[in-house]
């Protein structure tokens, strides 16, 4: 199995510095059209660091570039009585669900300033979920059948990327605890035949969210060499408007 190797800074250096972002539950077009303005922002170098988002998101199906909809296996009728929506997306993919208890991270990363190509930066991905699956005992792993990451033929992670003039957004998102039913509704990522599962499945304990996202901002440092500067949501947008009218 291949392991993406960390990114170190040199010796003597001071390792880079990434916004972060720690959100509450947060509805997706909110988040989607926050990810557009720092992408735009961080092209025209009017945001001066990567920008990492860690969220939740109430109950949502999306549709990647691949499609989805024939993937349901319910009724949309029967969807909107759950209330649950479908939103197509630009991210790579089929189509996913993100609910309360899945820990979302979606990075806006500048690809040709950090010196990787699509496919390292989505192999560090899938190695920052297998970091943090280990910290709760799990052996996950890497798949031929579809990007993320799985135990056994259950799927726990995955990952589902844009890339605008080189900026990256989308990312990753992790089953921690959530409910696994809306998953039976669809082919999750366009496959037939496979089991979801989470973090308090497979460790058969509780865990929760706060933990979690400790775990993902140590091992997004760990794995991409960088320091992860907390701020908040307002703070960041001042950053770039202060910037932007400089």
């Amino acid at each position: 199995m291949y392991t993406a190797p960390p990114s170190h800074p040199q010796p003597g250096c001071s390792p880079s510095s990434w916004y972060c972002v720690s959100m509450p539950l947060t509805e997706y077009h909110q988040v989607w059209r926050l990810q557009k303005i720092l992408v735009a922002a961080r092209k025209d170098k009017t945001i001066d660091a990567d920008t990492v988002l860690i969220l939740e998101h109430p109950a949502v199906f999306t549709f990647g570039r691949r499609g989805g909809a024939e993937n349901l296996t319910v009724s949309e009728t029967f969807l909107k009585e759950t209330g649950i929506g479908l939103i197509q997306v630009e991210r790579g993919g089929s189509i996913t669900f993100h609910g309360p208890g899945q820990v979302v991270v979606y990075l806006i990363m500048d690809l040709q300033a950090a010196g990787l190509s699509v496919t390292d930066y989505v192999t560090r991905l899938e190695e920052i979920m297998l970091r943090t699956a280990t910290d709760w005992g799990i052996t996950a792993r890497r798949h031929p059948l579809n990007r993320g990451i799985w135990v056994d033929l259950k799927k726990m992670g995955s990952v589902g990327i844009a890339v605008r003039h080189g900026i990256t957004f989308h990312g990753l998102a992790l089953n921690v605890n959530l409910s696994m039913n809306p998953f039976s509704w669809i082919h999750p990522c366009g496959l037939k035949g496979i089991q979801v599962t989470s973090l308090a499945i497979e460790s058969k304990q509780i865990v929760t969210m706060s933990k979690v996202r400790t775990s993902l901002k140590r091992h997004i440092e760990s794995v991409f060499g960088v320091r992860l500067e907390a701020i908040d949501l307002p703070a960041l947008q001042r950053r770039f408007c202060n910037a932007a009218a400089a």
